[in-house]
């Protein structure tokens, strides 16, 4: 929790680093600035500062800062501003929920973002659920049937090799494409004319991506700890006793192959968090990671500190989860 408060925190000091905007003030906008008039500096400059003292950007920037001297004896020395700073004001504001408005339409960032994650959690989510679940039968299935053992390894290994933005646009000129297998509709087709149609309909084709880019890595780890495991004395004892194979690994070997893949268990709803911005850029999706890239793009800092604080928020889930899941597997893992 600390190092998102940190880095939140780093995000939020340096884009305020520098001298706001015109966007960032609200100042985009030629006839508000009384361009081509005589008076066109002194009212932009008296419009400056009004926004600044609105929207309290005239405060200094932390609890200390530094100041030029008068005197010229010491050029430079370091002023204590206490509490009436902006990251005071923002901090206390993200404590109470409230993580400020958007640079580019002045809507409150909390309800972009959640109208963002109304897209991405059901697809994050589904996907995490979804690799793992054929994960998990892919490793049962490889040690079980030793056979086809070295294709599907080297399948998956050219699988994980594969970027993914590749991958996604791989399948979308393939089964998107009304010159090769239009299955499936992109989320913009809406607005073209063709109808709208359920959310689970447009997510079908990135949830197959962010699937079969995490499956890889999953299966991989599985399938090496599972082998490991039927190897132990445990499982040579049991299969002597006549166990068959499949029972041996539902019962005994597959709980234990879980506890050494958990941290990269752990791993996997960041990574789906952070694949999903290339994912919904390619698709389409208006979910977090096209809000995020725009955001960058337009240098919509509020929008990117509330994001920093949601992927932080997302991984230290994640971490929980694997915390519970181990003391789940394993009762001595205190």
């Amino acid at each position: 929790m600390l190092a998102v408060w940190a880095l939140a925190s780093l995000v939020f000091l340096l884009s305020r680093w520098g001298p706001p905007s015109d966007e960032s003030l609200g100042l985009s906008n030629a006839a508000d600035l009384n361009v081509g008039t005589p008076a066109a500096p002194s009212a932009r400059r008296q419009m400056r500062r009004e926004a600044l003292l609105r929207q309290g950007l005239a405060a200094p920037l932390f609890y200390f800062s530094r100041v030029a001297d008068g005197s010229g004896a010491r050029p430079v020395r370091w002023h204590w501003n206490g509490r009436r700073n902006q990251y005071h004001r923002w901090l206390g504001a993200v404590l109470r929920g409230n993580l400020g408005t958007s640079f580019r339409n002045g809507r409150p960032v909390a309800g972009r973002l959640g109208a963002a994650l109304a897209c991405t959690v059901p697809l994050t989510g589904a996907a995490a659920a979804l690799a793992l679940a054929i994960a998990l039968a892919l490793a049962a299935g490889l040690a079980r049937r030793p056979w086809w053992r070295r294709p599907a390894l080297a399948l998956l290994a050219a699988l994980q090799a594969l970027p993914l933005f590749v991958l996604a646009t791989g399948l979308l000129l393939l089964l998107a494409n009304p010159d090769a297998l239009n299955w499936f509709p992109t989320y913009d087709q809406a607005d073209a004319g063709n109808g709208p149609a359920p959310l689970g309909f447009y997510l079908a084709l990135p949830l197959l991506c962010l699937v079969l880019s995490a499956l890889p890595e999953l299966t991989l780890q599985l399938e090496a700890a599972l082998a490991h495991e039927l190897r132990a004395g445990y499982a040579v004892t049991a299969r002597a006793k006549g166990l068959s194979i499949k029972q041996l690994i539902r019962s005994h070997a597959l709980r234990n192959a879980l506890l050494p893949v958990l941290p990269l268990i752990a791993d996997l709803l960041p990574a789906l968090v952070a694949g999903a911005v290339v994912v919904e850029v390619v698709f389409s999706l208006p979910g977090m990671g096209r809000l995020l890239a725009e955001a960058a793009a337009a240098r919509d800092y509020p929008v990117l500190v509330g994001g920093v604080l949601l992927v932080g928020a997302a991984r230290l889930l994640a971490l929980l989860l694997a915390d519970a899941g181990a003391r789940w597997l394993d009762p001595r893992v205190l």
